[in-house]
């Protein structure tokens, strides 16, 4: 019976993440986590003699959060600059997860067209001993696959 080797799973902690802001590239090494998913938008299809009432897709949506330490003015920038031109902002989130001496190789995702939905304007806790974060949750029109995984066949 074939199982996964323990040597083959991904630390989070190797991934490597960029942001492509008006053509420039912002290397994210302030990143804490970043959690994007895709949803698919579905419409009832209601069929005669059918007692249930299937589904299709029709569309998808994206939506993530990006977690950062509270070290860089680079969105908080971009939302000022909304605030005052009325003139939003898209970007490009380029995430590599790789383990090196894994299996399982590397996978390269890009979301394109990522809109802010909130930044913190400013932050202070003087009750923590924790380092300030900020996480800021986003949408996204677009999905590249660059890299995939290598199929694990195990042990």
């Amino acid at each position: 019976m074939p199982f996964m080797m323990e040597s083959d799973a991904i630390s989070g902690k190797q991934a490597t993440a960029t942001a492509t802001i008006n053509g420039r590239v912002e290397e994210l090494f302030y990143a804490k986590s970043i959690e994007a998913t895709i949803e698919k938008n579905k419409v009832d299809v209601p069929v005669l003699g059918r007692t249930n009432t299937p589904q299709r897709s029709a569309g998808w949506k994206g939506s993530g959060t990006l977690t950062v330490y509270y070290v860089t003015s680079v969105f908080r920038q971009l939302m000022w600059s909304y605030i005052q031109t009325g003139q939003d902002f898209w970007f490009d989130l380029h995430i590599t997860n790789e383990q090196p001496g894994s299996a399982s190789g590397k996978q390269s995702v890009v979301l394109k067209g990522c809109n802010l939905d909130s930044i913190i304007a400013t932050k202070f806790d003087a009750t923590s001993d924790d380092m300030l974060d900020e996480e800021m949750p986003f949408t996204f029109n677009g999905y590249d696959l660059l890299d995939q995984f290598n199929t694990i066949t195990g042990a």
